[in-house]
């Protein structure tokens, strides 16, 4: 007979490592820093996963709205085309 039979549960203390039996005790208390290992992070359950949220509709007029805003600024890039394209011609005169 072995006699870690009689000595209960084998345990490592989640706080400090120690190793060490219950000796058939009720609470498993850590001997050296007095740790309950039933309140072990690792026993906990881990929070629940949230659920995906679903995107709410964009309701017409903002898709509206996003459309002449995408127009704008194609326009404002076009002009800004222009501006450097007549820049480099004004550096090519001052040569």
């Amino acid at each position: 007979m072995s006699p870690a039979k009689d000595l209960g549960t084998r345990y490592t203390c989640w706080k400090c490592s120690t190793r060490f039996y219950d000796l058939k005790k009720p609470a498993p208390i850590c001997p050296k820093c007095g740790a309950d290992q039933r309140e072990s992070p690792a026993l906990r359950e881990p929070p629940p996963k949230a659920a995906k949220k679903v995107a709410a509709p964009v309701p017409e007029d903002l898709e509206e709205r996003d459309e002449v805003l995408e127009e704008e600024e194609e326009s404002f890039d076009e002009e800004e085309d222009f501006d450097t394209v007549d820049e480099d011609a004004e550096d090519e005169d001052e040569l």
